[in-house]
């Protein structure tokens, strides 16, 4: 039987490769909110990739998290798709957020069909970011998406009902967007831990 090596011994002479998982690229792509950046991995949106918003209802200020960066893609002449919306964007709002409506394009589907209009739009390469409302969308269709949005080099935003909070989703960065009291928490995020407390939404 060969020496008893003492862990610590090895450790702390270097002689093991202790491995650390790579930290991702910093995003270009902030928040609405800084104190959501502030403790995100990249300091905003992941690049790349599918983030999914967690719902109790529709109107919670679900949007104003996304709205600085589509305004910054739209400047910069970046096409923005939204696939399927509930409900009919109102151009002033979106101007009032600094969104180029120019830039802005609606697709209506019903639900299979919007996932494939997503999935397409995000496989392109020719969009900023594609918006999506998927009711129905189990954990292969989320990868498919997820896998789109690395493919285009896109950013993907779904926004799903709360209750999904229980079910496992391949999305980098998973956020719940909770109403009483207005808040957003991090249930998942690819690079690094969720941050364990919630933080107010500005404005509610």
């Amino acid at each position: 039987m060969g020496a008893v090596v003492a862990l610590d011994s090895l450790f702390n002479g270097g002689r093991v490769w202790k491995g650390r998982p790579a930290a991702p690229p910093a995003s270009v792509h902030p928040t609405g909110l800084a104190a959501l950046d502030a403790v995100l991995p990249s300091g905003g949106w992941p690049e790349a990739a599918l983030s999914e918003i967690l719902m109790a209802r529709e109107g919670v200020g679900e949007l104003q998290l996304v709205l600085p960066t589509l305004a910054r893609l739209s400047a910069l002449g970046e096409r923005i798709v939204l696939v399927a919306p509930p409900y009919t964007p109102y151009p002033h709002a979106w101007q009032n957020a600094g969104v180029d409506v120019r830039q802005l394009a609606v697709i209506q589907a019903q639900e299979r069909d919007a996932l494939w209009a997503v999935e397409q739009c995000l496989r392109s390469g020719s969009c900023g970011a594609v918006l999506c409302w998927p009711h129905k969308a189990d954990d292969r269709a989320l990868r498919r998406l997820q896998v789109a949005a690395e493919t285009g080099q896109t950013l993907a935003f779904a926004w799903r009902s709360l209750s999904e909070a229980i079910n496992p989703s391949p999305a980098a960065l998973r956020l719940a967007v909770e109403s009483r009291p207005a808040q957003v928490r991090v249930l998942k995020c690819r690079g690094g831990l969720a941050h364990p407390a919630p933080i107010a939404l500005a404005g509610h």
